[in-house]
C-alpha cells in the first residue's frame, strides 16, 4: 500500500550550506519532520555543488 503524502516542499539552499534557521526550519518543524536529518542529508549529496543554488522537494508523508 501506498503511503499517503502529507505535503510537498519546494526549497531553493546553497550547496552544501543549508541550516537549520529559516526559511527551512520553520517549514519543516511545523510537519514534525528532523530539521538536523535532512540539513546533514542535504549538505552531504550537494557538496560538490557549494555555493550553487540547488533546489530540493521535499515530499513529507503522513507518517513523517
Amino acid at each position: 500500500m501506498a503511503k499517503k503524502v502529507l505535503t510537498t516542499i519546494k526549497v531553493n539552499l546553497k550547496g552544501g550550506a543549508a541550516s537549520p534557521a529559516p526559511p527551512l526550519g520553520p517549514a519543516l518543524g511545523q510537519h514534525g519532520v528532523a530539521i538536523m536529518d535532512f540539513v546533514n542529508h542535504y549538505n552531504k549529496r550537494t557538496e560538490a555543488k557549494k555555493g550553487e543554488v540547488v533546489p530540493a522537494v521535499i515530499t513529507i508523508y503522513e507518517d513523517r
